[in-house]
């Protein structure tokens, strides 16, 4: 049996060492399509299979969702989209979906709450997994991930395409691996998004969604028209708030350049600071947090109120070198070097011409388009070749438990050292309790022991 301290002791320096895990033959390409399915049918849920659809021949053989409406509705567009013009059968419970289609490939675009029992039951069922980040609501989700990952020898993606985006790569090459960036030892990562608004009052969902199968495993919550489809991020039953959906791509995006592993310690404060008490959005509107990477600094900022103070980037990171300043975003990048060597700006590269569905599809972001699909030609080139993807799930769990930690570290109001080996806060006892929330009725919550 694996347990977490097999799975977590080698940290992020033995995470190469574990492709020596994905020992099982890998199929070689045939002219069979790819065997997809899709796990919540929501905006970047159709978004990520559109762009899979795009750089690989694949069949969808099934959707899955608690809102037949979404469900339907994407059953639709992928008829239109895929080759075979078939539209794929559709599930209201994901487990249905994987006993009776048996895909090869799944994807999760689910709410964050939803994130670790469909990838653990995929892994199980001998799929190959790209899960949307962050890949867990709570650390200890996360640990069970990694752990049916490597049971099963499964490859699996993050959804964190930062990693897969041209202009990022092109960023890190020309000024942090020459070095004309120099020694790096604070980054700014942020996000001024937002308003202190409120959900509309609670109602009785509608016919067509099943809301007690959208709560699931997470504490109850009652249905306000206000959160679904799109805005359940405001709601703490869940998700992790901002931390949880932006500073994790900008963090994961830090720790790749900069070869980051785990911080020496996290610490945050903050808290729903502008809205009032009586708010039914329960999610911290400021936060300021550590991450403590020795000689390497990084802050995360969010503020959802006043003005943004940097216009060009109001979700973004900025590097502080000793030889210059660099600035990155999912829009754009600005190079600064010290002294009177030349600026440099590029923006994002976009592929309309290439890619005309992008515009077809009304929610595709435009500037992310070129990194999923990059991201999705590294994932299925890993499970091709044997290797771990580039936001492989280990990748995945680190940015997102440090996120996480952030905002326990914020709500308990203390830093936490964190034992990287053993997966546990160093020494608080309150914390590590906290790393696993209590799942809802008779739902189980995975650990590494029990997946």
């Amino acid at each position: 049996m694996i347990n977490r301290r097999d799975v977590l002791k080698a940290g992020v320096g033995g995470v190469m060492s574990l492709a020596a895990w994905h020992a099982r033959a890998y199929a070689t390409a045939t002219d069979q399509p790819l065997r997809v399915a899709l796990i919540g049918c929501g905006w970047y849920g159709k978004t990520d299979l559109f762009h899979l659809l795009q750089v690989t021949p694949a069949e969808v053989v099934g959707l899955c969702d608690v809102d037949r409406q979404l469900v339907n509705e994407a059953a639709e567009l992928v008829a239109q989209r895929q080759p075979s013009r078939k539209s794929p059968p559709t599930f209201g419970d994901y487990r249905e979906l994987l006993a009776d289609q048996r895909p090869e490939v799944v994807l999760i675009g689910t709410p964050d709450h939803w994130h670790c029992l469909p990838m653990v039951d995929a892994c199980k069922a001998g799929c190959d997994v790209y899960v949307q980040k962050p890949i867990c609501y709570d650390v200890v989700e996360g640990q069970a991930m990694v752990a049916a990952a490597r049971k099963y020898k499964r490859t699996v993606q993050a959804g964190l395409q930062r990693r897969s985006t041209p202009h990022l790569l092109e960023a890190r090459e020309k000024f942090i691996d020459s070095g004309l960036l120099g020694k790096v030892a604070y980054v700014d990562i942020h996000s001024y998004y937002g308003g202190p608004g409120d959900f509309p009052p609670n109602t009785q969902p509608p016919e067509t969604l099943d809301w007690d199968m959208y709560v699931g495993p997470a504490t109850w919550r009652d249905f306000s028209p206000g959160i679904h489809p799109r805005s359940w991020r405001a709601c703490r039953e869940f998700s992790n708030g901002q931390t949880g959906d932006l500073c994790v791509h900008m963090y994961d995006a830090v720790r790749y350049f900069l070869k980051l592993g785990w911080p020496k310690r996290v610490a945050a404060t903050g808290g729903s600071l502008m809205r009032s008490p009586d708010s039914n959005i329960n999610v911290h509107d400021t936060q300021t947090a550590l991450f403590d990477h020795g000689d390497v600094q990084v802050v995360w900022n969010q503020r959802n109120w006043g003005e943004n103070p940097d216009p060009e980037y109001p979700w973004g990171a900025t590097l502080y070198g000793d030889k210059g300043t660099l600035k990155f975003s999912v829009w754009s990048y600005d190079f600064i070097p010290k002294g009177n060597g030349s600026k440099e700006h590029r923006k994002a590269l976009e592929e309309r011409e290439q890619y005309p569905e992008d515009v077809q599809h009304k929610a595709t972001e435009l500037f992310a388009a070129p990194g999923t699909r990059a991201h999705m030609r590294n994932f299925l080139a890993a499970r091709q070749n044997g290797q771990l993807p580039v936001a492989d799930i280990e990748q995945g769990y680190i940015s997102s438990a440090c996120c996480i930690m952030a905002n326990l570290s914020m709500e308990l109001g203390r830093e936490f050292r964190w034992d990287a080996a053993a997966g546990r806060v160093i020494g608080d006892d309150e914390a590590n309790r906290r790393l696993a929330r209590t799942y809802r009725g008779d739902w189980i919550h995975p650990t590494p022991e029990n997946v």
